[in-house]
C-alpha cells in the first residue's frame, strides 16, 4: 500500500535559465555583459510548490511529464536531492524550460519555451487515480496536461486547489481550472477588477475560497461571501528575487489550510512564506521551514512587529 500523501502537486516541473538584467523593460542593444552570470537551473512552479510543502513538513509527491534530456535531469536530481517523491511521464518534446530576464530590483520577466508542450500530451489516466487516492489534497498546476486530471481527482476525492496566475479573467484554458477546483489562487496583474473577478470564480465554480496575491500590497481573501484584505509581510532580508513568490504563498496557505486553520491565518502564513521567497537568489530554490514560518506568523499576530521580524532574543 502507498504511503498516504498530504499534498499531490501535478504539473510545473521544468527548468528556467536565469539571466539578470540591468534594468526592465530592458532596452534595445546590440548585447550587453551580464553579471553576476547567467545560470540554469531546475525549478518552475510545481517545483517551487512542493519545495515549499515539503519545508514545512507535509508529504509530498510530485507528478508531471518530463523528457528524457539534460533538463529532465536536472529536475530528477533536484527531487532526488530534496527527498521528495516523483512520478514520471514520458515528455517527448523535451522538459519544460523558460527563460527568466531578473532586474536589480527582483522583479523579473518569464519566456516560455511552447515548444515542449502540445495538446495531445496526456498522464495515464491510472497513475493519476492510484496517487490521487492516497492524498489529502492535489494542487494543479496549470501546465498541459493536468486539466485533464481534474475529473479524475474529484473522483478520487481529493479537494483541489490552482494558481491561475497572471490570467485576466476571461481566457478560457486558464477558467477550466478556476471553476473546477475548491481554492483558487490568482493575480491581480492582469485584472481590472479582482473582486468581481474572485466573486465570479466562487459564484460560476466549485470554490469555497479565492485567493488574489498583489505583491507588495498584500493579498485578498474571499471566503463565505466576505472579501478581506490581508498586508504584505515585509521580508527579513533584502528583496532579490520575486520568482516564487507566488508558489511560496500558496505553499504556506495549504499548510494552514490542512492544518485546520482559518483561511484568514492561512493568508497570514502565505504572505510570511512569500515574503521570504522574495530574499532567495534566482538561482537558488530556498523554502522557509515551518519553525521560522510559525515564529513570523506569531510575531505578526501578537503585534511584536508588523513586518514580521522577530523580536530581539527571538529565534525562527
Amino acid at each position: 500500500m502507498r504511503e498516504q500523501t498530504d499534498v499531490l502537486v501535478l504539473g510545473g516541473a521544468g527548468v528556467d535559465t536565469i539571466v539578470h538584467v540591468p534594468e526592465l523593460p530592458l532596452p534595445f542593444a546590440d548585447s550587453y555583459m551580464i553579471r553576476p552570470g547567467i545560470e540554469t537551473r531546475a525549478g518552475q512552479s510545481g517545483d517551487f510548490v512542493a519545495l515549499g510543502l515539503d519545508a514545512l513538513g507535509l508529504r509530498t509527491h510530485h507528478l508531471d511529464m518530463i523528457g528524457a534530456d539534460h533538463e529532465g535531469d536536472l529536475v530528477r536530481t533536484l527531487h532526488r536531492e530534496r527527498g521528495i517523491p516523483l512520478t514520471e511521464a514520458p515528455l517527448a518534446s523535451g522538459t519544460k524550460r523558460a527563460v527568466n530576464l531578473v532586474g536589480p530590483d527582483g522583479r523579473r520577466l518569464s519566456l516560455y519555451d511552447a515548444t515542449r508542450t502540445h495538446e495531445s500530451d496526456r498522464f495515464e489516466e491510472s497513475t493519476v487515480r492510484e496517487l490521487a487516492t492516497g492524498t489529502r489534497h492535489a494542487h494543479v498546476v496549470i501546465t498541459q496536461p493536468c486539466a485533464f486530471t481534474l475529473p479524475v481527482l474529484r473522483e478520487a476525492g481529493a479537494t483541489i486547489s490552482t494558481d491561475l496566475h497572471n490570467w485576466d479573467g476571461a481566457d478560457a484554458y486558464h477558467e477550466t481550472f478556476a471553476l473546477q477546483s475548491d481554492l483558487v489562487f490568482l493575480s491581480t496583474t492582469a485584472l481590472t477588477d479582482p473582486e468581481r473577478t474572485m466573486r465570479d470564480i466562487a459564484d460560476r465554480g466549485r470554490a469555497r475560497i479565492v485567493v488574489a496575491t498583489a505583491g507588495a500590497d498584500g493579498s485578498y481573501l474571499l471566503y463565505d461571501d466576505e472579501l478581506t484584505h490581508t498586508p504584505a509581510v515585509t521580508p527579513p532580508a533584502p528583496v532579490v528575487d520575486s520568482n516564487g513568490a507566488g508558489d511560496a504563498f500558496a505553499s504556506g496557505f495549504l499548510l494552514g489550510l490542512l492544518n485546520g486553520e482559518h483561511p484568514r491565518r492561512c493568508a497570514l502564513y502565505g504572505s510570511v512564506a512569500g515574503a521570504y521567497a522574495c530574499t532567495v537568489p534566482s538561482t537558488r530554490t530556498d523554502a522557509i521551514g515551518l519553525e521560522e514560518l510559525l515564529a513570523r506568523a506569531a510575531a505578526v499576530e501578537k503585534g511584536h512587529a508588523a513586518d514580521g521580524t522577530l523580536p530581539a532574543g527571538d529565534t525562527a
